[in-house]
């Protein structure tokens, strides 16, 4: 089977390492990939994923008999569609689909007329506005960009005068372009986070283990939000009833719920949740695989991802039965000098040789300069190990990270260090 896969970060990188362990892949094209997917697939560093007419061209070039779809935005901007309209099969939302993710008002709302339980929130056009609201609300917020903004654009506020700025930033300085056009004031919640993969069809959902994404950017959960600073899979500190829960009243009745709209849901879904005293609760929806959860979920894969994402594209995935390894990982992300803020690039990237051959190192932002690895983005890569517990998988993950190197690298070392402690940490 020829695929088409599309993004270049570390989540595809990781999915591209997964589909190249199968026996069914004849062919794997990356679009635009990076230079550390290069021993997995043929790159094709000048298509963008979202130009959606030079996918098409591709997809007819390399023959694609399935189209994987990495990132968010081209899921959005429609991309499916476009390929589907072509006559490609694809695995990943329609952009229909994809509101779910794209608009956290759609998100809301679907939530709100299906019974499943977030936060009570107000969606705002006018800042001034928002801004009456946020200041009545008699809870503490969180604002938000309605739109996408790579896992940035939630500002958590410990008061009012927090608000308000969070307001000025996303609406009026654009600190998230477009994305914050439109706002979410939401109550803010208080407990542990967690991210429920699944795969679906848009009938049948297959569930994929729990896991734990970082976002601030600085140890203690301290500092600004990023695109996730590292990953811990399963979580001890959730229960079974809980997990059961999220499956069955949150995942499964938002893919009911999406179909019953006419908006059938195929792909990965995923809701971060917030568990409270009071339940779990969605923080947001996301329409396709988490990064970094990805990297710390693909490792446990024990089923082909190439048979499951076939059956997807085929609304066959009750055909499939997919298993896991009963491993705990653990995935810490090295980034750039100032990440999330402005960084430098261009610094070259050393000690990925002596990286022990059971660790994986997803590369998510590095380029080819002089023939040599060097930094291309604000997370550069991200190592993950395996382990018996939590323990053992972040003790090997930093001794490997420790090994590696580039001017500035920064990164979080309590990845994973409260995994079994069933203690509230983190408000959103």
């Amino acid at each position: 089977m020829n695929v088409l896969l599309l993004g270049g970060g570390g989540r595809e990188h990781a999915i591209a390492w997964k589909l190249a362990q199968s026996p069914r892949l004849s062919k794997l094209t990356i679009a635009p990939g990076n230079p550390a997917m290069r021993d997995l697939g043929e790159l094709v560093p000048d298509v963008s994923p979202l130009d959606l007419d030079a996918v098409v061209v591709l997809a007819e070039r390399v023959a694609a008999d399935l189209v994987v779809v990495g990132p968010e935005d081209p899921l959005a901007a429609g991309v499916t569609d476009h390929l589907l309209e072509a006559g490609f099969r694809v695995f990943g939302p329609t952009r229909a689909a994809a509101q779910l993710e794209a608009s956290k008002s759609f998100a809301n709302q679907l939530m709100a007329e299906a019974g499943i339980a977030t936060s009570i929130s107000e969606s705002f056009d006018d800042p001034e506005a928002a801004r009456a609201y946020a200041a009545d609300a008699g809870h503490q917020v969180v604002i938000k960009a309605d739109g996408l903004a790579a896992g940035k654009g939630v500002i958590v506020c410990d008061n009012l005068e927090e608000a308000d700025a969070a307001i000025d930033r996303i609406m009026i300085e654009q600190a998230f372009g477009d994305a914050g056009t439109r706002i979410v004031v939401e109550e803010r919640m208080f407990g542990r986070e967690t991210s429920a993969h699944a795969f679906t069809d848009g009938v049948t959902v297959r569930h994929m283990p729990f896991s734990c994404d970082h976002k601030p950017v600085f140890d203690g959960n301290r500092g600004p939000n990023t695109g996730g600073m590292g990953v811990y899979s399963p979580p001890g500190w959730l229960d079974d009833d809980t997990a059961e829960h999220i499956r069955s009243d949150v995942t499964e009745r938002a893919v009911a719920a999406m179909a019953a709209a006419g908006r059938s849901y195929a792909g990965v879904i995923y809701p971060g949740m917030m568990v409270t005293d009071s339940g779990p609760k969605v923080v947001e929806f996301n329409a396709r695989f988490g990064d970094p959860e990805t990297e710390a979920l693909l490792p446990k894969l024990r089923t082909d991802l190439l048979e499951i994402v076939d059956a997807v594209a085929d609304q066959r995935l009750a055909d499939i039965e997919v298993e896991w390894d009963d491993v705990a990982t653990v995935g810490v992300f090295m980034a750039s000098s100032g990440y999330p803020n402005s960084y430098d690039t261009g610094k070259p990237i050393s000690g990925l040789e002596s990286v022990d051959p059971e660790v994986q190192v997803f590369v998510a932002g590095a380029r080819e300069e002089g023939g040599r690895l060097v930094t291309g983005g604000g997370r550069v890569l991200c190592v993950v190990a395996s382990g018996t517990s939590i323990e053992d998988a972040r003790g090997l993950a930093y001794d490997n990270v420790a090994r590696i190197s580039f001017e500035g690298a920064h990164y979080r070392t309590d990845i994973g260090l409260t995994a079994d402690q069933p203690l509230e940490v983190g408000a959103r």
